[in-house]
């Protein structure tokens, strides 16, 4: 018996009902035939038994290789095939801050990468309480960004969803009208606070920060920490070009509920540090952070619409609906 005769441990997590391609025989030998060629291409023998984590948005099979390590195939729905482009491209762009990925099929959204460490989130959990811990990770990410603007129209040229600051209200007519879950009075109060959304993306744009990626979902698992002081980002199967600074939102938020509110201005400052200059000011630069925030709600919806055909949609689209609603709020409060 080889690793391959052996059924692999399958996470379906909290979606026992999620439609992938895994469900195809085909698709599995397809998939298997991939990245076992890619592995030999590379001097990399499998050891043990597969596992797979199949969720509405992705397929990550876990392929533990000779050294005691392992190899991560990831495959994408149509709508982040994109990432398996932008993950190659990122590590030629930017490779101190991503994974350099063993193989990318860009045509069918597949993905082989290494194993990067130790996530930031254990990290944390093993640590003492910290509340300067998000501060570097912070400063490199921002430094990463300021890095890929002048990549924003090549990005867009790999398939990364655009939505530039400018655009940004048109985006979210487009996400409301795909959202099934919404209530008519949630879309009347969507409806109300356009004027105030058109308004915050003009003061943006203005602020002189240009646009550049985003992750939109930047939490303590999406990045590794394998060593003190080094931070490797990963997962951009959420991003889209857009205003650097709505990536804050998920990553403030993670901090606040982990460390308090007190951790906040300290974090903001570690972020805005690498965007000091261009004959932007302090003062400037908290501004634009305040008014593109609240934002990030847009990434957070849009995201749920990035799933595999087949998948059920009812949880998925209340959460994109929860989005928009923390999104529809925090204009109505600003007002």
């Amino acid at each position: 018996m080889t690793v391959h005769d052996v059924s692999p441990a399958v996470d379906r997590g909290s979606y026992p009902r999620t439609v992938t391609p895994w469900e195809r025989a085909d698709w599995r030998a397809a998939a298997s035939d991939w990245a076992e060629r890619r592995l030999a291409a590379r001097g990399l023998r499998e050891t043990g038994p597969r596992s797979v984590r199949l969720r509405p948005w992705s397929v990550l099979v876990r392929l533990p290789v000779e050294g005691g390590g392992a190899v991560w195939f990831k495959a994408n729905p149509p709508a982040s095939a994109f990432e398996a482009g932008l993950t190659a491209a990122l590590s030629r762009w930017v490779p101190e801050h991503v994974l350099r990925p063993i193989a990318v099929d860009t045509a069918r959204g597949w993905s082989l990468l290494p194993d990067g460490g130790a996530l930031f989130r254990h990290v944390l959990d093993r640590g003492p309480a910290d509340p300067r811990a998000w501060e570097e990770p912070l400063r490199r990410y921002a430094e990463m960004q300021r890095a890929l603007v002048p990549r924003a129209d090549a990005m867009e040229r790999l398939g990364v969803p655009s939505a530039r600051t400018g655009a940004l209200p048109e985006a979210v007519d487009r996400i409301v009208a795909e959202n099934a879950a919404l209530r008519p009075e949630d879309r009347a109060r969507l409806r109300a606070v356009r004027p105030l959304l058109v308004d915050r993306c003009a003061e943006l744009a203005a602020a002189g920060v240009p646009d550049s990626l985003d992750h939109a979902d930047l939490h303590d698992g999406q990045l590794f920490r394998p060593a003190p002081g080094r931070y490797t980002f990963f997962d951009w199967g959420d991003a889209a070009v857009s205003h650097p600074f709505l990536s804050f939102l998920v990553p403030a938020r993670k901090a606040r509920e982990r460390f308090g509110p007190g951790v906040l201005p300290r974090l903001r400052d570690a972020y805005l540090e690498p965007w000091t200059g261009a004959g932007r000011t302090a003062a400037d630069l908290r501004r634009a952070l305040a008014l593109a925030e609240p934002l990030g709600a847009v990434g957070r919806a849009a995201s749920w619409g990035r799933l595999f055909p087949g998948t059920g949609t009812a949880g998925t689209a209340a959460a994109g609906a929860d989005a928009l609603r923390e999104l529809c709020a925090a204009l109505e409060t600003a007002a």
